[in-house]
């Protein structure tokens, strides 16, 4: 089995078996939209002193989507707010561990977009 079909393997399982998929108590939540496909985000981030302690989402769409977000909730628990305001699509791009075709690139992203997002809320 090559390199990429593992990834496609995994990233098949996030999307099948997500981790993090629930609304958690939350300092900080965001939700977006790609209503050109119809995948949909919400992320919830219990913050405190600026330090991710639990990190989930829920939405609907495609596996890319879908795995990303997932996989960026287990990526996000014990970061602070400077570092994931720093989060490119460069580190969602590697969490996937496939190339991403233009046409699915919002897919892919629309999980940073939800994030920085989330970080623009001011905390409760």
């Amino acid at each position: 089995m090559s390199d990429l079909e593992l990834y496609h393997e995994n990233i098949l399982d996030y999307y099948k078996n997500p981790r993090n998929k629930c609304s958690i108590e939350h300092t900080n939540a965001a939700r977006e939209l790609n209503p050109l496909c119809g995948d949909e985000l919400t992320i919830y981030l219990n913050l405190v002193e600026g330090i991710v302690t639990k990190a989930s989402f829920e939405g609907e769409g495609c596996a890319i989507s879908q795995a990303a977000i997932s996989m960026l909730t287990e990526k996000l628990v014990g970061m602070n707010v400077e570092d994931m305001e720093k989060l490119g699509k460069e580190e969602i791009f590697g969490l996937l561990g496939i190339p991403i075709s233009y046409t699915r690139e919002k897919c892919a992203l629309l999980s940073l977009k939800v994030l920085h997002k989330s970080l623009e809320v001011p905390q409760c």
